[in-house]
């Protein structure tokens, strides 16, 4: 693409002068961010940072993104963005070198109270309370990740909540949250990321969706030290897409081709791309050629390993930086001295900004320090090998060139069994105590909501059930519930396989996609993926997504956005961010392999950040729909497969009936023994407990409710201190769900010290269940195993 002065972007440009002082504060823009990130890698290289990623040679193509970027636009990025960053306004160099030195004070680093690694950038979604700030009207930074094309499930949604609001005519009074769907999403991402499936099945969504998605890859020619030629097909992936270009009369995506060192081209090109996708929603893919890295890929390496001496030369004379240092001086708009005094400028800034950081991150630490040598030094030794070793304690703290708050800990915890009965060490172990709960808060907090919009501050409203209440099948039940919260609360939306015209398969949305429109309970693709992408995106930007994943077994497909992206997303923003989506899923007892399965041991172990909801019934299930849609955490609620055609009761309070998360139900009282389970076994374990209540066994039944929180007031401990026997009952392989509850009784509850006999968990076989009923019968709990094993529990 020829270059050229035809930079129409900002109205101030129009003339010369407005135009050359643009030029030239871009110009110092770029030196100022490749200072920071020549800094950035020494500091790690002199052991004050543990590792630095950064965006040099990207400098010009983020400084050109920059200017379209507007109020209410989203971005879904990486970690090599600094640039943008600087140039959108939303980052100082003072806070990227907080961050790279992980410091955990909120005020120092406000994108992650350095709980992730350098240029993991974010802004507020929620005020201190929760509530949704003026989203439409600020630059929004949705939390960076590192696993590679992980921003691209959620870019999607991002971008396709913009379709959702443009279409909508009932959420046009929600100003603070858009403005008629105007709003872009700016997703950055590595070529070599390219190759991930996420990357390729949320193109492909976007361009069937038709949503303002503005892809920007920045191709460097390798994914770390593999050439992008062992990538990519064709070795470019714009080439490889050429097939999803947009053409008049279809669908599809816009594809660009510019050079990562043309600056009058990059703002051309970028400019025309971002307003089509702005105004016609159109997705739009930016692939920015002839990348250079400076310094590599990180500091973990060197990529004079793998580059060989003609290509870091080709690098070295291509920088761009360097070409518009060049451009800039052919055409006149600067001069030689002014463009030195600029980079001289370039370097005492970055430098400034380095040292406040240090000196703020040092800070706290030296006042414990000090702190902790003066008490160390009060402590009374009871002879004069404990004094020298006190001694030694204290100068080895103080000669640590480490600064880390560990080493304060450990110096204090040390100290103290040193001399455990010195009539001293009092006011040591208190202060070792008070710095550990300074630093649980500052590394162990907020992985859910603590606030007002917590949701264990919902309490719970117990269904309203006349005696001659009208009966109806289970999915009949959930079908009237949504059915009345479609009609009350404007912000949710449904979708998934199936879900839009025909209702989902097993009927809970049936009739109500021509009721409530098909812009709010829709289908999509068989892609769930992009379908937990779509539902992070539209609950980060303030709707309520309800995205159902079809059977459990396919949760697997999303199931990397969920753990990496959601169940973490609120810990590490320290709190600044939610995404309350919901996930719903079916599972349990159906026959085959394929549907049967109930890994809960896996949900629960990589949802941590999330809840897990696992009803029996579908009024239950209700309840908990209302109770997730009362706060901002996210959650999975997995109802029972086989419980659709239950008979169950219709409540007079459908939309006000809330479960309160974390609170076990007893569906049976008894005194030999407690059965704890929860969903589909529920109901196998009523059959055997009949036949052994007609042997004389009373049988206590504990139904959790949820996995996670898991029996926040202990109620099964107190159920276990009457019985003295208790057994964990579920479908999940051995070791899985019911070994997570025993631990959680038996040793975090203490039930260990109440037992009679040994407690045992009966759970599912390690395989898959066969097809079939006879499948189903030898590979899950069934009622002749359940009652054997009580029986011999009993006995004993």
């Amino acid at each position: 693409m020829e270059q050229s002065l035809n930079l129409s972007y900002k109205d101030d440009m129009l003339s010369y002068d407005g135009f050359r002082n643009e030029v030239l504060n871009d110009y110092r823009m770029a030196i100022f961010s490749r200072e920071v990130s020549l800094l950035g890698r020494r500091e790690v290289l002199t052991g004050k940072a543990k590792f630095g990623i950064f965006g040099d040679g990207k400098e010009l193509a983020q400084i050109a993104m920059a200017k379209f970027f507007k109020p209410g636009d989203f971005r879904a990025g990486y970690y090599r963005d600094q640039t943008f960053m600087f140039a959108s306004g939303l980052a100082s160099a003072e806070q990227f070198f907080a961050q790279l030195y992980a410091d955990p004070d909120i005020k120092n680093d406000p994108f992650s109270a350095g709980r992730q690694m350098v240029s993991h950038f974010a802004t507020r979604n929620v005020d201190e309370n929760g509530n949704w700030l003026d989203l439409a009207n600020r630059k929004n930074i949705t939390s960076d990740m590192a696993p590679t094309a992980s921003q691209m499930p959620r870019a999607l949604g991002l971008a396709f909540a913009s379709k959702c609001f443009r279409a909508s005519p009932h959420l046009r009074r929600y100003e603070n949250l858009s403005h008629n769907g105007n709003e872009v999403c700016f997703c950055t991402i590595g070529d070599a990321s390219t190759s991930e499936g996420h990357f390729l099945e949320a193109v492909n969504a976007a361009g069937v969706l038709q949503v303002p998605l503005a892809i920007f890859v920045w191709d460097d020619g390798y994914g770390i030290s593999v050439p992008k030629s062992q990538q990519t097909t064709k070795g470019s992936i714009s080439a490889a897409l050429k097939g999803f270009q947009k053409t008049e009369g279809t669908n599809g995506i816009h594809i660009y081709k510019v050079k990562a060192w043309d600056y009058p081209s990059l703002c051309e090109v970028f400019e025309e791309g971002i307003q089509k996708a702005r105004e016609t929603h159109t997705p739009v893919l930016f692939h920015v050629e002839e990348v250079t890295q400076p310094q590599g890929h990180s500091t973990s390496g060197s990529h004079e390993r793998y580059k060989k001496p003609e290509r870091l030369q080709w690098e070295r004379d291509w920088d761009c930086i360097k070409k518009m240092r060049e451009w800039i001086i052919e055409n006149a708009i600067g001069s030689e001295d002014e463009l030195l005094g600029f980079e001289n400028e370039a370097k005492q800034k970055a430098r400034e900004n380095k040292d406040k950081a240090w000196e703020k991150y040092l800070a706290p630490l030296k006042q414990q320090m000090d702190q902790v040598v003066a008490l160390v030094n009060s402590i009374a030794a009871p002879d004069a090998e404990v004094h020298h070793y006190l001694q030694t304690l204290i100068t080895n703290l103080q000669q640590n060139p480490e600064h880390f708050r560990r080493h304060i800990m450990r110096t204090l915890a040390l100290a103290i069994d040193a001399a455990p009965k010195s009539p001293t060490i009092e006011p040591v172990k208190q202060y070792y105590q008070y710095l550990l709960a300074q630093n649980t808060k500052l590394f162990n907090s907020l992985l859910y909501n603590e606030g007002p919009k917590s949701i264990g501050r919902v309490e719970e409203v117990k269904p309203l059930i006349a005696f001659d209440a009208p009966v109806f099948n289970g999915y009949e039940i959930l079908n009237k519930y949504f059915d009345a919260l479609f009609s009350k609360n404007p912000l949710v939306f449904a979708f998934g396989e199936d879900v839009g015209m025909i209702g989902d398969v097993n009927q809970g949305f049936a009739g109500l996609q021509l009721k409530h429109g098909e812009n709010r309970i829709f289908d999509t693709g068989i892609r769930e993926l992009s379908i937990i992408g779509q539902a992070i995106g539209m609950a980060l930007r303030g709707l309520r997504p309800i995205a159902e994943i079809q059977y459990i077994d396919y949760l697997v497909y999303g199931l990397q956005p969920l753990t990496d992206d959601v169940a973490t997303l609120h810990f590490r923003t320290y709190g600044q961010q939610s995404c309350p989506v919901i996930i719903r899923t079916r599972g349990h007892r159906l026959e085959g392999i394929w549907h049967s399965g109930s890994p809960m041991g896996m949900i629960i172990n990589s949802l941590r950040g999330m809840h897990v909801c696992v009803p029996r019934n579908m009024v239950q299930a209700a309840g908990m729909y209302n109770t997730l849609l009362k706060g901002n955490d996210p959650a999975i609620v997995v109802e029972c497969l086989n419980g659709y055609r239950l008979k169950e009761k219709m409540p007079a309070n459908l939309l006000d009936i809330t479960v309160k998360l974390g609170v076990p139900e007893v569906i049976k009282e008894g005194d030999d023994i407690t059965i704890v389970s929860y969903g589909s076994t529920l109901r196998i374990i009523y059959d055997a407990v009949e036949r052994l209540e007609k042997e004389g066994i009373s049988c206590e039944i504990i139904d959790v409710q949820t996995l996670l929180p898991f029996d926040i007031n202990h109620l099964i401990l107190a159920s276990l201190k009457k019985t003295n026997r208790i057994i964990f009952i579920d479908e999940d392989v051995p070791g899985g769900a019911a070994a997570y509850m025993y631990n959680k009784v038996m040793e975090e509850q203490g039930g260990y010290k109440w037992i009679d006999v040994a407690p045992r968990t009966l759970t599912g076989k390690a395989h898959r269940p066969g097809y079939g009923s006879d499948g189903d019968y030898f590979g899950k709990p069934n009622a002749e195993e359940i009652s054997t094993a009580i029986r011999e529990m009993v006995s004993e």
